[in-house]
């Protein structure tokens, strides 16, 4: 059983299918706890929430007729029964599944589904407070049909993603997002490190469900 806190279908505000149309799947619970985290209220224990199987996910999603799906949360790999839904997922051939996971959760296990969902990942810097947390060999997993997401609040994070992005030479591993931290750095401090340090092969990632919508609007 998986416990879910909310369905819906919307647009995709980030990643490479950004502006399409998605059916999300957010489930309860994380374990880290981020400082600009988003969802938080997807974390707390009397959160309301529904108990399903990875059956009835996968009806839900079918009734949908949407064929992006995006798992988030919280933390979905870190659900159990999350293994089932993907080797359920996995069957359907006409679904794209993406995985919004945390970085600190070994992807190893969860690479080796036929037909595996694209994971968009994490990798936490200084200012969300988790970095200790990084499961530093998923870098060297990760693969073109995934993407690393660096969520960045200052100018040390910005330093901190360069530092990370060179070591691992990630743009030519995956695809390498940067997105601000809504409120704390503007879009344009992150255009001029960009062209400062000539990252090539580096994205800047802006939410658009938080411009469309309200920032703090569930459901969108």
């Amino acid at each position: 059983m998986l416990d879910v806190a909310e369905m819906f279908v919307s647009i995709n505000g980030e990643g490479t299918h950004s502006g399409q149309l998605a059916f999300f799947v957010r489930f309860c619970g994380c374990n880290l706890s981020c400082s600009y985290c988003d969802t938080m209220w997807a974390n707390q224990q009397n959160t309301p929430y529904r108990r399903m199987t990875a059956e009835e996910i996968y009806k839900e999603i079918c009734k949908s007729e949407v064929h992006n799906v995006t798992l988030t949360g919280g933390e979905p790999l870190n659900r159990e029964g999350i293994f089932e839904l993907l080797e359920l997922l996995a069957q359907d051939e006409q679904l794209y599944v993406e995985i919004e996971t945390n970085g600190s959760i070994p992807l190893k296990p969860f690479l080796s589904l036929k037909n595996r969902p694209s994971m968009t990942m994490d990798y936490k810097l200084p200012s969300s407070g988790m970095e200790k947390s990084m499961c530093l060999e998923n870098l060297n997993l990760l693969e073109k049909k995934d993407t690393l997401k660096f969520v960045v609040g200052s100018l040390q994070d910005l330093d901190r993603a360069k530092n990370i992005i060179d070591k691992h030479n990630l743009t030519y591993r995956c695809a390498v997002y940067i997105s601000p931290v809504f409120g704390k750095i503007e879009p344009s401090t992150i255009v001029e490190f960009l062209k400062q340090h000539r990252m090539n092969g580096v994205t800047l990632q802006l939410q658009i469900h938080k411009i469309i919508w309200n920032p703090n609007a569930k459901g969108v």
